[in-house]
Parts: structure tokens; C-alpha cells; sequence
């Protein structure tokens, strides 16, 4: 059975996932997101997303970091889910 690849901002919540790869062939993606840690084949758990397109809660890494993203940053990281 294939992963389905997906962006981080339509991931189920609380559902654990891993970041894949960035879709950035614009070069648009802020480069925060790689700074804060969120690199492929890092784990990590949606924990609440605002209403409304707000923004994501999530937990990752070894260290279970948790940050907010903007949705718009989400659609930037490509993600599967984690078996």
C-alpha cells in the first residue's frame, strides 16, 4: 500500500505524520520554516487547528516542540502519515 503525500495544512489532527519535502519551486516558502527545526523525516503531531483557516498547533520532533504555523506556511511542507 502506497503514502499518500499531503501538505501539512490538511493533515488530520492528532494523527502522527512525517515532513517529506517543501513545495517550494516558486521559492516563495518563508525561510523560518527550515530555522524552526521542521525538516524532512522529522515526526510530528497536529494538535489543534484554528477555525476558519486559522492557525496550526503542532508538536514535532524528539524534543516534542510546539510552535503555531500559518496555514499559508503549512501548504509549503509536504507530509505522510507516519506508520
Amino acid at each position: 500500500m502506497q503514502k499518500h503525500i499531503d501538505k501539512l495544512c490538511c493533515f488530520p489532527k492528532n494523527k502522527l505524520g512525517i515532513i517529506k519535502d517543501y513545495d517550494n519551486d516558486d521559492l516563495q516558502m518563508p525561510t523560518k520554516i527550515i530555522e524552526m527545526g521542521l525538516l524532512p523525516e522529522t515526526t510530528f503531531r497536529i494538535l489543534y487547528q484554528a477555525p476558519f483557516g486559522g492557525p496550526l498547533y503542532i508538536e514535532y520532533g524528539s524534543d516534542k516542540t510546539r510552535i503555531a504555523l500559518r496555514e499559508a506556511e503549512a501548504r509549503f511542507i509536504k507530509v505522510e502519515v507516519s506508520e
